[in-house]
């Protein structure tokens, strides 16, 4: 796959891009990826909640950002919790610089779950606990940034939901993550329906090598054969560079 920095000179503006999720995985990849593609005087907001790993990640990107001018920042959070939710909003809102051109929030942190049959969830307090993390604190959130930045014809808005065509397609003993996907699917696309200037994707990376896929292929035996993070953020970032998409849209990396 060609190097998107290299061969392509848009940017994604001067702005503040907040990625959850980004301590490993796709969310590591994102944030790669998207440190070449901002502005000099923007901000990267990195959230998860191992702090040894965002700090890993903010050295490895030190280098880089500090030619371009970019600051980056990161929250050890639990995003399932007010706390986590509200700590995230804060620092947003302390770090908001004058004269960005774009928010970019990229709602990327999510579990997989317990993979068991239907029947088998009895515990109000098991769902009640994923659905927190894996729907609930992507809703908050995201309603919290944008009472941070209110949208208006010079900023603009981008929302980005990390979905998997489990968001359309029923599997068998993944029934809270199939349900997590499929609801965060129409959260957002209510977004789309609500805030005309703010620009909604939902977007499955795909099976990608990650500890969840090899979870999958641990717990179930089916192998998607993955490939790596960072072709699958390339083509999301060339997605969002080409903003062609309808808002609200479910696009599949296979598909596109």
């Amino acid at each position: 796959m060609s190097d998107i920095y290299s061969t392509n000179p848009r940017t994604l503006g001067r702005g503040i891009c907040i990625i959850t999720g980004a301590s490993k995985g796709f969310g590591r990849a994102l944030a790669h990826t998207v440190s070449h593609l901002l502005k000099p005087g923007s901000v990267l907001l990195l959230v998860a909640r191992s702090e040894n790993l965002l700090q890993e990640l903010q050295k490895e990107l030190q280098s880089f950002t500090e030619q371009q001018q970019l600051v980056v920042h990161y929250i050890a959070v639990d995003l399932s919790t007010r706390e986590g939710v509200n700590e995230t909003v804060r620092v947003a809102k302390q770090e908001a610089v004058n004269e960005i051109d774009h928010v970019l929030l990229i709602n990327n942190a999510a579990s997989l779950g317990n993979i068991s049959r239907f029947a088998s969830f009895t515990d109000l307090e098991e769902v009640n606990s994923y659905l927190s993390l894996n729907v609930s604190s992507a809703l908050a959130l995201t309603a919290g940034i944008l009472q941070v930045f209110p949208c208006r014809p010079d900023l603009r808005w981008t929302v980005v939901n990390v979905s998997s065509i489990f968001a359309l397609q029923a599997l068998p003993s993944m029934v809270v993550y199939c349900t997590a996907k499929a609801a965060r699917k129409m959260m957002f696309q209510v977004l789309a329906e609500e805030e005309p200037n703010v620009k909604v994707l939902s977007y499955s990376p795909g099976p990608m090598d990650t500890e969840m896929q090899k979870d999958i292929l641990r717990l179930t035996g089916i192998n998607y054969h993955p490939f790596p993070c960072q072709e699958s953020a390339a083509k999301l970032m060339k997605l969002l560079l080409d903003n062609d998409f309808p808002s609200g849209a479910h696009l599949d990396f296979f598909k596109v």
